[in-house]
C-alpha cells in the first residue's frame, strides 16, 4: 500500500506532458538561441513543427528554406482552421524578401492579410514587407498605399517611416519626404540607414548643407556598412569645396 501511494504521489508530482501547441511555442523560442537544435526538435514534432522548423532555418540563415518552411505550416494551418496561419504567411513573406524573391513574398503576404486575422504591429510590419515586395517588383503606386497603412499600425518602427521617406523622394514628394525621414531620425536617429536618407532627401532639397551634415554621420556611425560607405562616396562630392 505504501508502494502504490508511493507511485500514486510521483505521478501527481510529474508534470504534464506538454500540448503541441506548448511543444510547438517550446521549440520556436529554442529556435532563437539554439537554431540548429531547434530544427532537430522540429523534424520530431513532423508536420506540427514547420513553424519552428521556418523559425530555426531563418537562425541559421536559410531564408529560402525557411520561406517553405513557413508556407507549410500556414498551410497546414489554414487546414486546420488554425488563426496562426496569417502570422506564417506574413513570416513566409519576410523569409522570402531575405532570400531575394520579392514575387513570392508578395503572394505570401497577400495570403496574409486577405486571411483579415491580423491585427495592429504584426498587420502594420505585413503591409510595410509587402510594401517592400511592391518596391522591388516596381509597383511604386500600391506601395505607397501599404507603406501609409504600414506607419498607421506599425508608427513606432523606424523602418516604416524610413522606407515612406525614400519612397516619397523617389517618387518626386519632397515634402512628404522630409517629413517621414523626421520621423524616422525622432525614432533612430543612431541609424546610419536613416542618417543617409536624410542626406539624400536635403541633396535633392538643395540643401547642401544638410545633406553633408546627415551624410557624415551616416559615415561615422557605420563606415565599414554599405550606408556608411554609400554616404561616404557621396561626400566626395564636397572634397573640393574650401568651405569644408
Amino acid at each position: 500500500m505504501i508502494l502504490l501511494f508511493a507511485a500514486l504521489a510521483a505521478q501527481a508530482a510529474a508534470p504534464a506532458p506538454k500540448s503541441p501547441a506548448e511543444q510547438l511555442d517550446a521549440c520556436i523560442t529554442q529556435a532563437r538561441s539554439d537554431p540548429a537544435g531547434a530544427e532537430r526538435l522540429a523534424r520530431m514534432l513532423g508536420r506540427a513543427g514547420e513553424a519552428c522548423r521556418g523559425a530555426a532555418l531563418s537562425g541559421e540563415d536559410d531564408y529560402a528554406g525557411a520561406a517553405t518552411a513557413f508556407t507549410a505550416a500556414a498551410r497546414n494551418a489554414e487546414v486546420a482552421h488554425e488563426a496562426r496561419a496569417a502570422d506564417y504567411w506574413a513570416q513566409a513573406g519576410n523569409a522570402w524578401l531575405a532570400a531575394g524573391d520579392a514575387a513570392k513574398a508578395r503572394a505570401a503576404l497577400d495570403a496574409a492579410l486577405a486571411a483579415g486575422t491580423l491585427t495592429h504591429l504584426n498587420r502594420g510590419e505585413a503591409y510595410l514587407d509587402r510594401a517592400r515586395a511592391l518596391v522591388a517588383t516596381g509597383d511604386m503606386k500600391a506601395a505607397r498605399v501599404d507603406l501609409d497603412l504600414a506607419t498607421k499600425d506599425a508608427g513606432d518602427d523606424p523602418l516604416a517611416w524610413l522606407l515612406s521617406a525614400t519612397l516619397a523622394r523617389r517618387m518626386g514628394d519632397l515634402p512628404r519626404a522630409k517629413l517621414d525621414i523626421a520621423q524616422a531620425l525622432r525614432r533612430s536617429a543612431d541609424d546610419a540607414s536613416v542618417q543617409l536618407e536624410a542626406g539624400n532627401i536635403a541633396a535633392a532639397a538643395g540643401d547642401a548643407n544638410g545633406a553633408q551634415v546627415a551624410w557624415k554621420q551616416a559615415a561615422r556611425l557605420a563606415p565599414d556598412a554599405p550606408a556608411g560607405r554609400s554616404a561616404a562616396n557621396a561626400l566626395t562630392q564636397f572634397a573640393g569645396d574650401p568651405k569644408q
